[in-house]
């Protein structure tokens, strides 16, 4: 079955509890299920992964950048410092895309540069949440 890897990087496990008012009060948890059920109504099946480790991360991308059919990938605060996730990205085969809950370049001026983007395939953020989905929807009805 074709299938889309959702996968979130360091402290997105937090979500619900860390800053409401910035990244919301819904939890990964309850997120990952919102996605599955989506991708099970739509005939595509959803895979979440969430590490906050750098090389767990990099293992994912290579595992899954040949097989599925995309790579929803919040990177955290990775997306600014992480050459090693960067190349694993540039990489693969698989389409990826980079989004955030909030607006990194509306932040602080360390979180303006993303080293990932330029090897992505597009990018959502400062949608809160619904970037996600707004990207699951993009992939899904893309074909």
């Amino acid at each position: 079955m074709e299938y889309i890897l959702i996968l979130n990087g360091p402290n997105l496990n937090l979500l619900g509890k860390r800053e409401p008012e910035l990244y919301g009060s819904i939890s990964l948890e309850e997120l990952t299920d919102q996605w599955q059920a989506f991708g099970k109504a739509k005939g595509v099946k959803v895979v979440c992964m969430q590490s906050n480790v750098e090389g767990e991360l990099v293992n994912a991308i290579q595992e899954h950048g040949f097989s599925a059919k995309a790579i929803i990938f919040n990177p955290g605060g990775y997306t600014h410092t992480s050459v090693a996730i960067r190349d694993a990205i540039a990489a693969v085969t698989t389409p990826v895309y980079e989004v955030h809950i909030s607006h990194p370049e509306s932040r602080e001026d360390f979180r303006k540069k993303s080293l990932i983007r330029e090897v992505c395939t597009g990018a959502m953020s400062g949608m809160g949440v619904q970037s996600y989905e707004m990207v699951l929807r993009h992939i899904i009805h893309a074909e």
